[in-house]
């Protein structure tokens, strides 16, 4: 009499029950790899990845962000962010205006060409959300994403 043996599992499905596919943190940074690497792949046709994007999408929000503003928001150091936005500036893009509170500080303000061009990287990073998030009912996605801002911005 031979003994049941439970179904092969192929690639790394078998991780799945391990204890770290159940900790927070793993997920999080698992969830926010995979959705920033479709992202990333919708993006590149427009000459855009993740991180510009964010840059872009601040600069287009009408709210005026300071370098370092757009650095504690999308907590990157604050070089990385001179060289994103001195990449989409050079693209023409954003602009770097004069602060009018702060003379040594420079507010950061999309184009022309950068709010249209923001205007189909946000409907591709919708589409690529849509894939990122498919096995989420429109309830679920909902919930999901108030958790993840409730968790993302804890003071609020």
């Amino acid at each position: 009499m031979t003994t049941p043996t439970a179904p092969a599992t192929s690639g790394t499905d078998r991780f799945l029950a391990s204890e770290l596919a159940g900790e927070a943190s793993f997920l999080i940074a698992r969830a926010r790899s995979r959705g920033s690497s479709i992202a990333n792949e919708r993006l590149a046709p427009l000459g855009l990845r993740v991180r510009s994007y964010s840059v872009l999408s601040l600069a287009c929000s009408g709210l005026r962000p300071t370098q370092r503003e757009l650095a504690e928001f999308l907590s990157l150091d604050p070089s990385q962010i001179v060289a994103l936005v001195d990449s989409l500036e050079k693209e023409g893009l954003v602009q770097r205006i004069p602060d009018p509170t702060d003379r040594r500080s420079k507010l950061i303000e999309s184009s022309a060409a950068g709010t249209a061009l923001y205007a189909r990287a946000r409907a591709l990073t919708g589409e690529s959300e849509d894939v990122s998030l498919a096995g989420l009912d429109a309830g679920e996605k909902a919930e999901f994403l108030r958790l993840l801002n409730k968790a993302a911005f804890p003071l609020r």
